[in-house]
């Protein structure tokens, strides 16, 4: 049995939540728009919106205006949340699933984004 939504083409579940993966994607190209995160994530612009607020709310990330776009900063020295992984920062995980470039909120290669988001679909 597989792990694939009926005639979605993706999986049905992913060991990380759509803030991992707005966070994650946000680590990768801090000038992403919220259309490209969107598209990237699989979900909303307005969804990605409301992450991106809750992300801020807990200071893991922050928005700064770089003339009429948002460029944003994350902060990998904070802990994960849940208590199983609290003993480690989000650095960690951003250092895992990424490009290592994206800890120094330095934007990952085209190449290296390309090649996660073929990894990404089955």
């Amino acid at each position: 049995m597989g792990l694939k939504a009926p005639d979605s083409g993706r999986a049905s579940w992913t060991f990380l939540s759509n803030h991992g993966h707005v966070l994650l994607a946000i680590a990768r190209d801090p000038d992403a728009t919220l259309r490209e995160v969107a598209a990237l994530v699989g979900i909303t612009e307005r969804a990605v919106q409301r992450i991106i607020a809750d992300l801020e709310a807990g200071q893991y990330v922050e928005r700064v205006r770089a003339g009429r776009r948002n460029r944003y900063k994350v902060h990998p020295e904070l802990p994960l949340r849940h208590p199983i992984a609290a003993h480690r920062d989000i650095g960690s995980l951003i250092e895992l699933v990424t490009d290592s470039r994206a800890r120094n909120n330095e934007p990952a290669s085209a190449s290296a984004i390309a090649t996660a988001t073929r990894s990404k679909c089955p």
